[in-house]
């Protein structure tokens, strides 16, 4: 074996690369348009730019080839008020789709860690 093929597959690779994320950020804006909670955050958001830069994100969180380059998260979020709970929100349907696509339990844990470890930057942005 050369040293290529002893290479560790990236979290990305293991869940499908590009289709995958694109296909888990599709179903994950259909859920949060369908929450009457958390739609209005995005009434006036151009969403495929939104997308573009989720599957970015989702990219770079999963070691993938993309990398995030918009804004940074706090000043994304700043004025949003988002709550504790509204932030919650998004992530349970996040981890719902993951688990829908079944997405292995450690990359979704790996996901939830990266979740957590934001927060403050999206909760706290009006701030």
């Amino acid at each position: 074996m050369n040293a290529a093929e002893e290479q560790p597959v990236s979290p990305y690779d293991r869940i499908g690369g590009a289709p995958a994320v694109t296909e888990a950020v599709e179903r994950f804006y259909k859920r949060l348009l369908a929450d009457e909670d958390l739609a209005g955050f995005f009434k006036d958001t151009d969403l495929h730019v939104l997308k573009r830069h989720q599957v970015a994100l989702i990219s770079q969180v999963l070691e993938g080839p993309k990398s995030y380059e918009g804004r940074e998260l706090a000043e994304a979020h700043r004025g949003m008020g988002i709550t504790p709970a509204q932030y919650a929100a998004v992530g349970a349907h996040l981890v719902a789709v993951l688990h829908e696509l079944g997405v292995p339990q450690d990359i979704v844990d790996h996901v939830v860690k990266v979740l957590e470890s934001v927060a403050p930057d999206v909760i706290g942005a009006d701030v």
